[in-house]
């Protein structure tokens, strides 16, 4: 019982914690590596789904470079269209920076993990505990019914 009400508070803050600031450094990370643009596509995207297609875009860059790369985009755009883009600090197109909902969605997931495991462990603790005590207390038993057996239904012989 100890473990359940001290370690299950005890390991899902600390493995909540532990994610969430882990999450978070990737979020600042990410978010210090990547800033958006506006990018302009090279040619129509074919398509009519509901799924982005990878298009050729054009751009240009704070200090006057044109790059181009390949961006996901919206289905049935037309060439010469605007999209806004996610790139790095070298001018690679990449996705979009993980936000502070994903490492708060990260810390409590693995909060609530860490204590679902403490009570299963638990749970499973005082099982095997239990199967344990009852096969010395049935051995117990057995060995008192052989001492005692004997004695108990000769009564019943007369």
């Amino acid at each position: 019982m100890v473990v359940l009400v001290v370690g299950m508070p005890v390991a899902a803050l600390g493995a909540g914690l532990t994610s969430y600031e882990a999450s978070m450094r990737t979020v600042r990370t990410q978010a210090a590596q990547r800033h958006q643009v506006t990018a302009r596509l090279t040619s129509d995207v074919k398509g009519g789904d509901w799924a982005k297609r990878a298009a050729p875009v054009r751009w240009t860059d704070g200090d006057g470079t044109v790059r181009t790369g390949t961006a996901l985009v919206k289905p049935g755009m037309a060439e010469g269209a605007t999209v806004r883009i996610w790139v790095t600090r070298h001018g690679t197109v990449t996705i979009a920076p993980t936000s502070t909902l994903n490492a708060t969605t990260s810390g409590w997931l693995m909060g609530a993990m860490a204590a679902f495991g403490v009570a299963v462990g638990s749970h499973a603790a005082r099982a095997g505990m239990s199967l344990v005590l009852d096969r010395r207390r049935y051995a117990r038993w057995a060995a008192e019914w052989e001492l005692v057996e004997p004695r108990w239904s000769a009564r019943f012989r007369r």
